[in-house]
């Protein structure tokens, strides 16, 4: 299977669309859940992702996946991806400022 550089792009603007038209969608937390459990599912989630881009490129490296799917996937991977960084960012930030205040 060989995709030229139109597909790959087409593929790009389906996949936005997609996204702009579903818009954002948050977690699942309930109330009651405890911070420690909702982060846990957070991660499982942002694993479960990147597992299934992951599937999904090692399928189109076969000639077994829909480039559509696949462009999709690996979108999803990496915005799980950055959004985790800046919570991981914003959390070392943060706890530095603890440990600056004074006692």
């Amino acid at each position: 299977m060989t995709v030229n550089f139109g597909q790959a792009i087409a593929a790009y603007r389906k996949a936005a669309e997609k996204g702009q038209a579903a818009g954002v969608k948050g977690p699942d937390a309930k109330a009651g859940d405890d911070f420690a459990s909702f982060l846990r599912d957070a991660a499982d989630r942002a694993v479960e992702i990147l597992r299934t881009a992951k599937a999904s490129t090692l399928e189109a490296a076969a000639g077994k996946a829909d480039i559509n799917d696949v462009v999709i996937a690996v979108t999803k991977a990496e915005l799980t991806l950055q959004t985790v960084v800046t919570v991981r960012d914003r959390a070392v930030q943060t706890y530095q400022e603890v440990l600056r205040m004074p006692i």
